[in-house]
């Protein structure tokens, strides 16, 4: 069975960043100053509603990868009794190193076949987990930016940052285009697909993973891993296409937003 590896170790500098013009309640603004996404309390923690919906997708197991000081995540997860649908487990990153690091933190907890990565300040919606659980290939999902603008909390303004997939004519990864400058953008045009990092691997993107070398940004990034991969491994990355938003909890002014669209969610871990 395919199992989940979310990535919650980021460091949430835009979550704890003080903002005048968004007040929270108490209870998330102390959570918020953590910078533990998604740990965000919209009813309850925001993490319980992903890990719902990858229930609802059929993975059975997840292993959240996080930071050795993240303790109240692990207490709550541990819980007896609380999780009957999906079992969690947990890796730890050391230092918040990147995404590629965090990925290869996780190397003993994710099997031999493919697993599906994504972050923890994401929720997904659940056809394209399903569909990503039913892959059988490495790949990732390539969102339709107009259906991110409509189907989101995202302003096209953040979704023109993100980054742009260059497809082969045969629906594989060519090139994947972290913030894309104008000329970039123009170059693959205003239907080119966007990566929410919603990713599907085998064990070679561990191998990749400790290859790679710090960013202009100073960490080890899971994009220049799967660049590794398919230029030095042979790796073929599968795109699949979805029409769907992707609710991101980028920041504090993403909060109330993300709670009237999950408005009405159940959530059954």
């Amino acid at each position: 069975m395919i199992q989940a590896v979310v990535l919650a170790r980021g460091l949430g500098r835009s979550m704890r960043a003080a903002d005048p013009g968004t007040a929270l309640p108490p209870e998330q603004e102390a959570v918020a100053a953590t910078g533990a996404k998604g740990m965000i309390p919209i009813g309850r923690p925001f993490l319980d509603y992903l890990l719902s919906a990858l229930a609802d997708a059929g993975f059975r197991e997840a292993c959240l990868v996080v930071g050795p000081e993240h303790q109240e995540m692990q207490t709550y997860y541990e819980t007896p009794g609380r999780l009957t649908r999906i079992g969690v487990s947990f890796a730890i990153q050391e230092r918040p190193l990147g995404t590629a690091d965090a990925v290869l933190a996780a190397k003993s907890k994710a099997g031999h076949g493919h697993f599906l990565v994504c972050n923890s300040d994401n929720y997904y919606p659940v056809p394209v987990l399903s569909a990503l659980r039913s892959l059988g290939d490495s790949g990732l999902a390539g969102f339709s930016p107009d259906a991110l603008i409509a189907q989101s909390n995202i302003p096209p303004e953040r979704v023109r940052q993100y980054a742009l997939i260059e497809e082969t004519a045969d629906g594989y990864l060519a090139d994947i285009v972290e913030k894309p400058d104008a000329a970039t953008a123009a170059r693959l045009g205003p239907a080119a697909r966007v990566s929410m990092n919603a990713w599907v691997f085998d064990a070679a993107i561990f191998e990749a993973c400790s290859h790679v070398t710090p960013s202009v940004r100073g960490e080890l990034e899971i994009q220049d891993a799967v660049r590794y991969a398919m230029h030095h491994l042979g790796v073929r990355f599968r795109v699949l296409h979805a029409e769907a938003g992707v609710l991101d909890l980028s920041n504090r002014g993403d909060i109330a937003a993300v709670a009237e669209c999950l408005k009405g969610t159940e959530v059954r871990l």
